[in-house]
C-alpha cells in the first residue's frame, strides 16, 4: 500500500479505539468457480478451479465516520492455467491468480450536509463500467486507492470527484501488472430528469510510466464525454435506452498522439418475463491506438470471451442483439437466462474481425447464488477462436 493509504493507516489505531462500542457489520463473500478456455494456438486447454474469499467488517459511525477493512484472498485448488503468474504459458490465460491482500480499507465521512467523503482503498464503480469499474467477474476485484466526494445538495444532481494514486489490479500485488500508479482525477457530474438520467464526464487517467506494465503509459489519457439512460412504459411493456458519447487525447507523458471518440446507442424492451435488446458501440482507432477505458470493468463489453480487452489499433465496430427470461421460480428468488450475439468489425478500414455468442443461465436461493455461462469467439481476420465455459457457486452474508 501507497500514498493515501499509508495515511489511512496512521489512522486506523485511534479509529479502531474509538469505535470499539459502535455498532460493527461483519463482512463475509466466498465464491468457488471453474472456468475452462479451449483456444486456438495454444496447446493446452485451461481448467481453473479457484476459491475466493472476503472477509471483513464495517463500524457504525463515531463523529460521522465509519471504517471498513476487507482482506481477501484467491486460493488456485487446480493451476492447469496460465495465471499471469504461475509460469504455466501453454494454457490460455485465467486472470486469477493466487493472491492474498487488502481488498478494501477505508474511512467514509459524512459530517458535511448531503456528502460523503472516502478515503482509502475502495470500491468505485462510475456509471455502466464503461470508464470506471470494479472488474467484479474476476476474483480479485479492482480497486482504488483514493479519495473521494459525493455530494447531493442540489435536488437531483449528483457529483462526483475523485483523486487517486494507485489502481490495484485483477492480477493482484505479487505480480508485475498488479498496479498502475499515477495522479489521476475522476469527475463525474448527473441530473435526474423525467425521461432519464444525464451524465457528464471527464477523466483524467495518467499512468506513470514506471508502472510494471510495460507501455502502460500509452493508455495516459484524458476523456471528456455525455451519457444519458432512460426507461419509460409502453402500454404493457417496459422501453430503456442509453445512449453515450466521448472523445479522447493523450496526456500526462502518453509518447503517442491521438485523437479518437466513442458512440453507444441501446435500446430494450421488456415484456413480462422476457426481454429484447440491440446496440452498437463503437471505438475508434487511428491505425496505431485505439480508444482506451483502462479502469473499466471490460468483461461487461465486447463479449465474455474477453478478447478485446485492448481495443484493436483499427478500432472496433460492436454490432449486438441480446434477449434474456427471468422469473421467481417455487423455491428460488430469482432464475434467469441471457444470450447476445456480437458481430464484430473494425472501425478504421474494411476488417471484419469475427462474430461470438454468449450464454448464461443465473438462480439464487437466500444468500446463495449459481452461474452457468459460456462465451464462444468465432474468429474471421482477427485473433482466435476461443471457447470458454464457467461454472460458479457464491454465497454472501
Amino acid at each position: 500500500m501507497n500514498g493515501i493509504v499509508q495515511k489511512l493507516c496512521l489512522a486506523l489505531g485511534v479509529t479502531l479505539c474509538a469505535t470499539g462500542h459502535a455498532d460493527v457489520k461483519p463482512i463475509l463473500d466466498t465464491r468457488l468457480r471453474y472456468e475452462s478456455v479451449e483456444q486456438d494456438g495454444l496447446a493446452d486447454t485451461a481448467g481453473a478451479m479457484t476459491l475466493r474469499g472476503r472477509l471483513g467488517f464495517e463500524t457504525g459511525k463515531v463523529l460521522d465516520t465509519a471504517l471498513l477493512a476487507e482482506g481477501e484472498f484467491v486460493y488456485p485448488i487446480t493451476e492447469d492455467y496460465n495465471s499471469t503468474t504461475n509460469g504455466n504459458s501453454t494454457y490460455p490465460i485465467v486472470a486469477d491468480p493466487r493472491t492474498s491482500e487488502f481488498n478494501r480499507l477505508q474511512l467514509t465521512n459524512t459530517s458535511l450536509p448531503l456528502t460523503t467523503v472516502t478515503l482509502g482503498r475502495q470500491r468505485i464503480i462510475l456509471d455502466d463500467h464503461r470508464f470506471v469499474g470494479n472488474v467484479g467477474w474476476r476474483q480479485n476485484e479492482q480497486t482504488f486507492d483514493a479519495i473521494r466526494v459525493v455530494n447531493k445538495s442540489v435536488p437531483h444532481l449528483t457529483l462526483d470527484v475523485t483523486y487517486l494514486d494507485q489502481v490495484n489490479r485483477v492480477f493482484g500485488k505479487d505480480s508485475p501488472q498488479g498496479r498502475y500508479y499515477g495522479d489521476s482525477v475522476l469527475a463525474n457530474a448527473s441530473y435526474e430528469t423525467a425521461p432519464g438520467k444525464l451524465t457528464a464526464f471527464a477523466y483524467r487517467v495518467a499512468i506513470d510510466p514506471t508502472t510494471g506494465v510495460p507501455g502502460a503509459v500509452r493508455d495516459s489519457s484524458e476523456t471528456f464525454g455525455l451519457r444519458f439512460a432512460g426507461a419509460r412504459p409502453v402500454d404493457a411493456a417496459k422501453l430503456s435506452y442509453i445512449a453515450s458519447y466521448a472523445t479522447q487525447q493523450e496526456t500526462a507523458g502518453n509518447p503517442l498522439s491521438f485523437d479518437l471518440d466513442y458512440y453507444l446507442g441501446e435500446l430494450n424492451a421488456g415484456y413480462g418475463s422476457y426481454s429484447l435488446g440491440a446496440g452498437i458501440e463503437i471505438l475508434e482507432g487511428n491505425g496505431v491506438k485505439g480508444f482506451t477505458t483502462p479502469l473499466a470493468t471490460l468483461h461487461r463489453f465486447q463479449g465474455w470471451a474477453d478478447k478485446f480487452l485492448v481495443t484493436p489499433q483499427n478500432g472496433i465496430d460492436d454490432r449486438y442483439v441480446t434477449a434474456g427470461f427471468s422469473r421467481q421460480w417455487p423455491g428460488l428468488e430469482q432464475f434467469a437466462i441471457v444470450g447476445s450475439y456480437h458481430d464484430y468489425a473494425a472501425e478504421r478500414g474494411p476488417m471484419h474481425y469475427g462474430s461470438e455468442v454468449d450464454l448464461q443461465a443465473h438462480a439464487k436461493w437466500r444468500r446463495v447464488t449459481g452461474t452457468l455461462k459460456y462465451a464462444s469467439y468465432i474468429a474471421d481476420e482477427l485473433l482466435t477462436d476461443t471457447d470458454k465455459w464457467w461454472l460458479q457457486v457464491e454465497y454472501i452474508w
